[in-house]
């Protein structure tokens, strides 16, 4: 690539990266987007609750996605891993894996969040397939069937309500000794929610599609879906390492026109937000888009 300085480097071409580069392309912002090719829903077979594309294939909205931006001659993008940023006296200076070197004046991070998976067997090989996050993105393709969550105390009582909209037939699954409150024990068996306190050994699945839930007691619970909400980590140090917040989630602290507390970045997506889905990370990134292009005009002006 022969060029080497642009006004705006996207860090990270998922949805909410391509949103933000179509936004920046159509204000003819000279944009680089840097991506690895990684997302972390890969896995999952179809994605929901996105006007135009529901259902569709989560590989194929972002291949359509990259086509109708690379329309745009003003973006380009770059096959590789961003490892460093640098401040520099008139923006950013990044470094990716391969030890290219690019320059911009603005940054924007949108590099989601990496899932670290408990070490259940079969967990993995499920996971955004049958093993689901969100109820708003997948809860309608099994409503009414046999759903267990993984979850314990305060959220486990909080997450079985949430599920209950779509289910009746549903158990929590503890994975050890239950840290519900009494209250919370005897408000979710009132609602038919069985308590499982013993400890998971595996899930039996065919192509992810769980069949059963194996317990170290050799009990055996036949299900259709599991919510989990493993916890997370930044998919990108780099924006921690440059002396960007973060809450007390993980996620990326933002004001509401996605700045970052380091002048010149920004982020957008999963990143930043826990309500993690197509719609939501192509809306933060187009908002942020027109905000980079808003800072560069007063900039400039």
């Amino acid at each position: 690539m022969e060029q080497k300085h642009f006004e705006v480097i996207i860090i990270g071409g998922s949805y909410s990266g391509l949103s933000a580069a179509m936004s920046l392309g159509r204000s003819l912002r000279q944009v680089l987007v840097i991506d690895s090719g990684l997302p972390c829903n890969r896995q999952t077979p179809h994605s929901h609750n996105f006007i135009t594309q529901d259902g569709e294939k989560p590989a194929v909205i972002s291949a359509k996605a990259k086509l109708q931006v690379d329309i745009y001659k003003t973006v380009q993008f770059y096959n590789g891993l961003a490892v460093k940023v640098f401040k520099t006296e008139n923006g950013f200076e990044i470094e990716t894996e391969s030890g290219a070197i690019f320059s911009s004046r603005k940054v924007l991070f949108a590099t989601g969040v990496k899932d670290l998976l408990p070490e259940i067997e079969g967990f993995t090989s499920c996971w955004g397939i049958s093993v689901l996050h969100c109820p708003y993105c997948h809860g309608y393709e099994v409503k009414n069937e046999k759903t267990a969550i993984i979850a314990n105390g305060e959220m486990g009582f909080e997450y079985a309500k949430l599920i209950s909209n779509w289910t009746k037939d549903l158990r929590l699954c503890t994975n050890g000794k239950s840290e519900l409150t009494s209250e919370q024990t005897q408000t979710l068996k009132s609602h038919g929610v069985l308590i499982l306190e013993e400890e998971i050994e595996s899930f039996e699945h065919h192509e992810g599609y769980i069949k059963n839930i194996i317990f170290k007691n050799g009990e055996r619970v036949e299900v259709k879906a599991i919510y989990a909400r493993p916890p997370f980590e930044q998919h990108c140090p780099i924006p921690e390492i440059l002396g960007c917040d973060s809450n007390e989630q993980g996620l990326l602290k933002v004001d509401a026109m996605q700045k970052t507390n380091i002048p010149g970045v920004f982020a957008s997506g999963d990143c930043t937000t826990p309500m993690r889905s197509v719609a939501i990370a192509v809306s933060t990134g187009s908002f942020a888009g027109a905000v980079i292009n808003k800072e560069l005009i007063d900039e400039d002006f």
